[in-house]
């Protein structure tokens, strides 16, 4: 009997059918949140679980600047948007269902593989003042049908506004039938993992205590990176897959040949996205790091080591014009 392919040995090609016309823009999920680099020292991206959620699907990105309100009522008259003069009908959001929700059409069809759905939302740990993504999951093996993405207003009268590139949808593959198969129940604390649990709590304790007594100088030595490593309390790894970082591959464009992934990152002269990105992973680096430790930092972000460096030197020059980039 023929042995069973392997995950990876399946086709798990993700294709966006494109309605003619549609040009849309999608690109694998940042692990940057504008609020995340705003902490102190950077510390939110210390959270591995925010980091992976953060990057674990794609966006589909705004193809223009709009503003819109609710005026409280459940008509689709009530939902104001105002859009640049100029702008192509079909990039606009429309009002089409009432009950306060404004509604994007993501004009494709995604196809995954059998079995498969796909889950779509708002970016996580990514909220937007008065108006919030609704989810859904959609069977992408079979559909013939184009799906919308929406988001609900909460308050009335208070007008919202989108960048053009700004996330609109966030969206990823998820097993049909999988959350079904599970079989949750309670169950008493087992002695070996009581014992690591108890050994961390007082390890976390006395970290703590010793972090106020001798605050350390660099950033990175100020949280113990266990989960983050993926080790356990007897300093065993955890899982053989454990993750980091997230790398997904963007869209290839239609021409490209299958099988060939599009992992080219294009770097468009943008100082402050740029400066973004490595804001995320110099909080514990910059000090007193050098430029392989950043390429590592930026690696976990997703990128590759070529990537990387691209990144660097990007910020190297954008620092020797004079800007406000931090130093390498």
């Amino acid at each position: 009997m023929a042995e069973k392919p392997s995950p990876t040995e399946r086709n798990m090609d993700l294709i966006c059918y494109l309605h003619p016309g549609w040009a849309p823009h999608i690109r694998p999920a940042e692990a940057t949140r504008d609020w995340m680099d705003r902490t102190n020292e950077s510390f939110a991206y210390r959270c591995l679980p925010l980091n992976i959620a953060n990057a674990h699907g794609w966006e589909v990105l705004s193809p223009c600047d709009f503003t819109a309100s609710w005026r409280g009522g459940t008509d689709v008259k009530d939902v104001i948007i105002r859009v640049p003069p100029g702008t192509p009908a079909h990039d606009a959001p429309v009002s089409i269902f009432g009950q306060a929700v404004l509604t994007f059409h993501i004009y494709g069809i995604f196809r995954t593989p059998p079995g498969w759905n796909i889950w779509v939302g708002g970016s996580p740990n990514s909220a937007k003042d008065g108006i919030a993504p609704l989810s859904g999951i959609i069977e992408t093996d079979w559909s013939p049908y184009s799906f919308t993405m929406n988001w609900r207003f909460l308050r009335r009268n208070h007008v919202v506004s989108f960048k053009k590139g700004e996330p609109i949808c966030f969206f990823f593959p998820v097993q049909r039938a999988a959350a079904e198969q599970f079989r949750p129940r309670f169950a008493a604390m087992p002695k070996d993992l009581m014992a690591q649990f108890k050994a961390w709590s007082a390890s976390r304790d006395a970290f703590r205590i010793e972090m106020e007594r001798n605050p350390p100088a660099a950033p990175s030595d100020k949280w113990q990176k266990r989960y983050y490593r993926g080790i356990d309390m007897n300093d065993q790894s955890g899982a053989a897959d454990h993750r980091a970082k997230v790398r997904l591959a963007p869209f290839a464009p239609m021409d490209a040949p299958v099988g060939e992934p599009n992992t080219e990152l294009v770097l468009r002269g943008d100082a402050v996205k740029l400066s973004r990105i490595l804001r995320a992973v110099v909080h514990g680096v910059v000090e007193n790091g050098d430029v392989q430790t950043l390429v590592g930092g930026l690696q976990n972000l997703g990128l590759t080591a070529k990537e990387a460096l691209a990144v660097i030197e990007a910020l190297q020059a954008e620092d020797q014009h004079g800007t406000d980039s931090p130093k390498v």
